[in-house]
């Protein structure tokens, strides 16, 4: 067997590396292990904030970095540590949604706090995908913004993800970056910031480079590390818009995707 080809393999969470009922296969646990045995690291990069990935990682053993909350923060696991995090501007922010919800009527709003126990705030109407993971509700908008962020989501009754990410991009994409990560799971971030900010951060730190990287992904939120990495694979179940722009395109996260493409570079 030749040396593992990457130095550095990147995998986002739902959709990619956990299955559907949120746990991760032995088989897949084991390819990852093979690959930083060969050499590489392992970075898990997501849009989940910490409080809502940091279960996850420990039921792992996972003691490495992750870049969590969009790229807005790295977090060293085995530390339980915030490593760097970047805020959203709330003044800024809050001009975008009244732009936005000027073009499109009334959005439901939840929103992220920073920080290592950094809640989520879920508004009426606001429904959360992601299961069983804490929230606080609110019913006062003002409440969203008594405290830094790192992000806040957007829904709205009639609009589906596509179109109503699509027109705010059109609306507000000058102040604010909007992306999609998941079923009803649309977010606004800071200008600039991405999945592949985040992990080009972590890579640094670690000495890693993108000419380093394979990177696994299923949603448009994936684009930017994929155009960072220097290879990247969707997975069967994934969006569009990153199957078009994947160099690779592997099984679906309930059948190993991960694992398949792993396998076999490590056979090479």
């Amino acid at each position: 067997m030749t040396s593992f080809p990457y130095k550095l393999v990147a995998t986002d969470l739902d959709g990619t590396l956990l299955r559907s009922d949120g746990t991760v296969s032995s088989r897949t646990r084991d390819a990852l292990a093979a690959a930083t045995a060969a050499g590489a690291a392992h970075i898990v990069v997501t849009g989940r904030a910490v409080p809502w990935t940091r279960h996850i990682l420990d039921d792992l053993g996972y003691d490495g970095l992750a870049v969590c909350g969009q790229g807005a923060q790295v977090y060293h696991a085995g530390e339980h540590r915030l490593l760097t995090s970047v805020t959203l501007d709330r003044r800024l922010a809050g001009v975008a949604l009244a732009k936005l919800e000027a073009e499109v009527g009334p959005l439901a709003l939840a929103a992220s706090r920073d920080g290592l126990d950094g809640e989520v705030l879920v508004g009426p109407g606001y429904r959360v995908h992601e299961g069983p993971l804490p929230s606080v509700p609110f019913e006062n908008p003002d409440d969203v913004w008594a405290a830094p962020l790192n992000k806040v989501y957007i829904q709205h009754p009639e609009l589906d993800d596509d179109t109503l990410t699509r027109v705010a991009r059109e609306v507000v994409g000058g102040l604010v970056d909007v992306v999609m990560a998941g079923a009803g799971v649309v977010e606004i971030l800071p200008l600039g910031l991405s999945k592949a900010t985040g992990l080009s951060l972590a890579a640094r730190r670690l000495g890693l480079r993108a000419a380093d990287t394979i990177a696994f992904g299923d949603m448009p939120n994936d684009i930017p590390m994929f155009a960072w990495a220097t290879h990247g694979v969707a997975m069967a179940n994934a969006h569009d818009e990153l199957k078009a722009v994947a160099q690779e395109i592997t099984a679906s996260n309930e059948d190993d995707g991960i694992a398949v493409v792993l396998e076999e570079l490590l056979r090479r």
